[in-house]
C-alpha cells in the first residue's frame, strides 16, 4: 500500500518562506474530479472575478496528492476529504478548513462486481478490493472491514489511484472498490452499490469534504477566502433551489463535463448524489464553529484515532480545533 506523507515533508510547511506563486501575484487552487456546483465557477472565471485575484486552478486525482503539493509549497487552497485531512494535520501540516463542500452522501460508494458473490458486507472476506490511497474512500473501506470484524489480511486491499482502479476493474482484477465519480459511474455499469458513504457514516465512520487553506495564506488573505467561500455558497444555493438549471441538458452540466470529463448526464446525476451543507448550518457547532468541540474537529480526531489504530499515522493530536474555522461562513450574507 502507498504510504502516508512523510512527517518531514509535512512539517516543512511551517517554516516555508512565502509561496513563489504568491510572489508572482497568483493563488494556486487545487481541485479534484468530483462534480460540485462551484466547479462551474472554475470554468467560467467567477472565482477570479469575485476575489479579484489571478487564480491558477490545478486538477489532482486525490486529496493525498493535494496535501503533498501543499506540503511542497505549491498550493495555497485545496479541496480535500476528511481522511487525508486528518492524516496530514496529524503529521504536522498547518491548514484551516474554511468551507465544507459536502458531508457523507451517495456520491461515494463501495461498488461490488456483478457475479462476485458479494451480497452483504460480511461477504467481503477473501475478496480483492481497492480504494484511492489516504482517501475518505480508503478510510471508509477499512472501516467497513473493521465493522465486519475483518482485517486487511482477511481481504486483499489495494491502495491505488482511481484511474488505476478503473483499469483494474475493467481487466476483471477487482471484486469491489470504494470510489467517487467519474469512477463510480464507470464501475456501476458492471457492478452494484453495496454501501454508500452515507450508510458507512451511519455505521460509525462519518466523513466530509472541505476547502482548506494553509494557515499562513489564511492569515494574510482573509478577504480572498471570504470571497471564495461566497462563490461556493452561491453556486450551492443555485443547485439546491433551482434543480432545473442543473439538469442533464443544462449549460451547467455541459460546463462540468467540459471541465471534469464524462457526459453532461453523468455530471447531472453525480450532483444529485451530493449532501451539501448550507453555510448557516456550517457556522454552527454541528460543523465549523466551536473549535475542538465543533463537529468537524471531532470527525477529524475520530478519523485520526482510527488511522493510528490501523497504523497509518503514528500520532493523534490532543485537539483538531485549530484546523477548523467558521469565520468565513459566518461572514456570508
Amino acid at each position: 500500500m502507498k504510504q502516508f506523507l512523510p512527517s518531514i515533508a509535512l512539517f516543512a510547511l511551517a517554516t516555508l518562506a512565502p509561496f513563489s506563486a504568491e510572489a508572482a501575484g497568483k493563488v494556486v487552487v487545487a481541485y479534484q474530479t468530483d462534480a460540485l456546483p462551484s466547479s462551474v465557477a472554475i470554468a467560467n472565471g467567477d472565482f477570479a472575478k469575485a476575489t479579484g485575484a489571478e487564480i491558477d486552478f490545478r486538477k489532482f486525482n486525490s486529496g493525498a496528492d493535494i496535501f503533498a503539493a501543499i506540503a511542497a509549497g505549491d498550493v495555497h487552497v485545496g479541496y480535500v476529504g476528511s481522511s487525508p485531512f486528518a492524516a496530514a494535520v496529524s503529521r504536522g501540516l498547518d491548514v484551516k478548513a474554511f468551507y465544507l463542500a459536502s458531508s457523507s452522501g451517495t456520491d461515494e460508494a463501495l461498488v461490488v462486481r456483478n457475479g462476485s458473490g458479494i451480497e452483504k458486507p460480511a461477504d467481503l472476506k477473501g475478496k480483492k478490493l481497492a480504494a484511492a490511497p489516504v482517501s475518505t474512500d480508503h478510510y471508509q473501506l477499512l472501516a467497513v472491514l473493521k465493522q465486519e470484524k475483518l482485517s486487511e489480511r482477511d481481504a486483499q486491499v489495494f491502495a491505488i489511484p482511481q484511474p488505476d482502479i478503473v483499469a483494474a476493474w475493467n481487466r476483471g482484477d477487482l471484486d469491489g472498490a470504494f470510489v467517487w465519480d467519474p469512477a463510480l459511474t464507470e464501475l456501476k455499469k458492471t457492478g452494484k452499490v453495496l454501501l454508500t458513504s452515507r450508510q458507512v457514516a451511519d455505521r460509525g465512520a462519518p466523513t466530509f469534504t472541505a476547502w482548506v487553506a494553509t494557515a499562513a495564506f489564511a492569515k494574510e488573505n482573509p478577504a480572498f477566502l471570504k470571497s471564495f467561500a461566497g462563490v461556493v455558497e452561491r453556486y450551492s444555493v443555485s443547485f439546491r433551489d433551482d434543480k432545473a438549471a442543473w439538469g442533464p441538458e443544462s449549460p451547467n452540466a455541459k460546463t462540468l463535463a467540459g471541465l471534469l470529463g464524462g457526459t453532461p448526464s453523468d455530471q447531472a446525476a453525480a450532483l444529485n448524489n451530493l449532501s451539501l451543507i448550507p453555510a448557516k448550518q456550517q457556522a454552527t457547532k454541528d460543523w465549523l464553529d466551536g473549535g475542538e468541540n465543533s463537529g468537524t474537529a471531532k470527525i477529524l480526531k475520530k478519523t485520526a484515532e482510527f488511522l493510528k489504530e490501523q497504523k497509518k499515522v503514528s500520532t493523534v493530536l490532543p485537539s483538531y480545533g485549530g484546523f477548523v474555522t467558521a469565520d468565513y461562513v459566518k461572514a456570508l450574507p
